[in-house]
């Protein structure tokens, strides 16, 4: 689902990207509050309004990933679909320097290389188009930072993005009744199938989250670590084979370096992970529970509203 949205917003046109993004904010709440009172889990919301630093850092999760959203909508709508998936692409190695730069976190030679490989590849990549891929820098150092936000807020994954749209929500509801105000509401102008499509934001949101969330306590997370990398290939695959975007040599040579920073990535991340496993059951831990410890360490999947 989240490989194939690019091609759900572009059926949201004329509405522009803001207007999009106001609606997927809006509806987003009420789809994820219906599903809150389905399962009845209330209770963290009260304990996270008692403690204002961690609702803080809700803030700012919901502001980076409010800009990551907006950008991913209008790439996609303006013709950028090859560069949002390159942002995708690049967001585990962005999240590895930030792990270091500002964690401290210590690497090893092949996530040092990789890391050094990626950052050619936008060497490259900025060579080529004249000027530094901003659309997919954004979107991975948004994502990045936002991944780096949840990891200290440690909240699931529905009651995040709780939170998150809930602190979007009067902002956007307020942008809508503005651009209402000024005659320029796209939302019931264009049909009511139209109409129902930026209803749909919200189910375009909540759906994949929630089936990533059943995945996750079934699948080993090296699996789903893997996975992870199916949305940014197909929609990769959709901008050059559906959208017809320019693939230059010099673009090429970018995302060759890219994908091979990311084999590399995989390579120790699943070498480590067998190191790990064969340790845990030489002490004596059995194969469930060393399956169990199965991380991969490329891009630690997290619960998070993906484009």
């Amino acid at each position: 689902m989240w490989g194939l949205v690019p091609l759900f917003w572009p059926l949201l046109e004329p509405a522009g990207a803001i207007e999009i993004l106001a609606h997927r904010m809006v509806w987003s709440l009420g789809i994820v509050a219906i599903a809150l009172l389905v399962i009845r889990r209330w209770a963290w919301a009260g304990e996270l309004l008692r403690q204002p630093r961690r609702l803080g850092l809700v803030a700012v999760a919901a502001t980076v990933i409010t800009i990551n959203w907006g950008v991913y909508i209008w790439a996609v709508n303006t013709g950028h679909v090859v560069e949002a998936s390159l942002g995708y692409f690049i967001n585990p190695l962005v999240t590895i320097a930030m792990g270091v730069l500002l964690l401290k976190e210590r690497l090893r030679p092949a996530q040092w290389a990789a890391v050094g490989i990626g950052f050619a590849a936008v060497l490259v990549l900025t060579i080529g188009y004249g000027q530094p891929p901003w659309i997919s820098l954004c979107l991975a150092f948004s994502f990045a930072t936002y991944g780096l936000v949840k990891k200290k807020v440690n909240l699931g994954g529905l009651e995040s993005l709780a939170a998150e749209t809930a602190i979007q929500f009067l902002p956007a509801l307020a942008y809508l009744l503005w651009l209402a105000g000024q005659g320029d509401l796209v939302f019931g102008t264009e049909g009511a199938g139209h109409a129902a499509l930026l209803a749909a934001t919200g189910v375009v949101t909540a759906a994949p989250l929630v089936c990533f969330g059943a995945a996750a306590i079934r699948v080993p997370l090296s699996t789903l670590g893997l996975l992870q990398y199916l949305a940014p290939v197909l929609q990769f695959l959709l901008g050059v084979l559906y959208f017809h975007e320019a693939m230059p040599a010099e673009r090429w040579a970018g995302f060759a370096l890219v994908w091979a920073a990311l084999s590399l990535l995989t390579w120790d991340a699943l070498r480590t992970s067998h190191r790990a496993r064969l340790t845990l059951q030489a002490a004596g831990v059995d194969e469930a529970a060393a399956a169990d410890a199965d991380i991969l360490e490329i891009q630690k999947p997290t619960s998070s509203p993906r484009p």
